[in-house]
């Protein structure tokens, strides 16, 4: 094997030029992955429901020199994600990376909790990443290209939550399953599948948390009394472990989910 990469290991995380899909475009996780992978270089094509919102992400991307393509759709069904996948390729003619940061949650006591809004969290953590995965291997596989995919999962994939997190601790965990399956179904075809799984980071959502008021300030000394590092999450935070699994960096790391949370879920 040459070492020619010892002469600038940064190589490693080098992904100019790449072809990168992101979902979820509109969202906290999906805005920063499409910024931080516009800002390495990539090529983008971002997808959300949320047409005004999703317009400024790019116009973001653009000013940091990226070429981004839009699909103002999310992954709801088949004919969505397969419509994402074709788009990439019309527009690039390539697919590298997949970064799936579409998702929701809906906080709710399992005993309140209706059938259908325990369906749509599963659909919108689970089943759409399922189904991006799926038109992205098929296109990927066919073309007998390497690539890397990216979920987003979370803490509560490993912790439950006393909050009525029921259907989101659940699909979170299935996020991880369904990482470590595809990690080894697609291992002989070179596309690594891994998962990012932060706790609470520094977002429009989250915003409220990082505020110096009574509220803020219980609930914040309450987590972070449980966090060993003693702080929230920043974007940055996020940053370096997504441009490593999108790299070649972590080209003999797949099935795996990558904890940025401080430490929260070693303890």
């Amino acid at each position: 094997m040459s070492a020619d990469w010892l002469k600038n290991p940064l190589s490693l995380f080098d992904v100019s030029g790449k072809v990168a899909v992101v979902t979820g475009a509109s969202g906290a996780f999906g805005r920063l992955a499409a910024k931080v992978l516009a800002g390495a270089g990539a090529k983008l094509v971002l997808a959300a429901g949320n047409q005004e919102t999703l317009a400024e992400v790019a116009s973001e991307c653009r000013a940091l020199g990226a070429e981004v393509h839009t699909v103002a759709r999310r992954p709801n069904t088949e004919a969505d994600c397969e419509a994402i996948m074709d788009a990439a390729l019309s527009a690039h003619g390539a697919l590298d990376v997949l970064v799936v940061g579409s998702g929701l949650n809906d906080p709710c006591p399992i005993t309140d909790m209706s059938l259908e809004r325990f369906e749509s969290v599963m659909d919108g953590n689970l089943t759409g990443a399922w189904l991006l995965c799926r038109a992205f291997g098929q296109r990927v596989i066919a073309r007998g290209t390497k690539a890397k995919v990216v979920l987003v999962s979370s803490a509560r994939g490993k912790l439950g939550h006393p909050a009525g997190y029921s259907a989101y601790c659940a699909s979170k965990a299935a996020t991880d399953g369904l990482t470590k399956a595809l990690g080894c179904e697609w291992g002989k075809y070179g596309i690594t599948v891994n998962a990012i799984a932060p706790t609470v980071f520094r977002s429009p959502l989250t915003a409220w948390m990082f505020e110096d008021n009574e509220k803020a300030n219980k609930v914040r000394a309450d987590f972070l009394a449980r966090v060993p590092l003693g702080r929230l999450g920043e974007p940055e935070d996020l940053a370096g472990p997504l441009l490593f699994l999108c790299s070649r960096a972590s080209d003999f790391h797949t099935g795996h989910t990558v904890y940025a949370d401080g430490g929260y879920t070693a303890g």
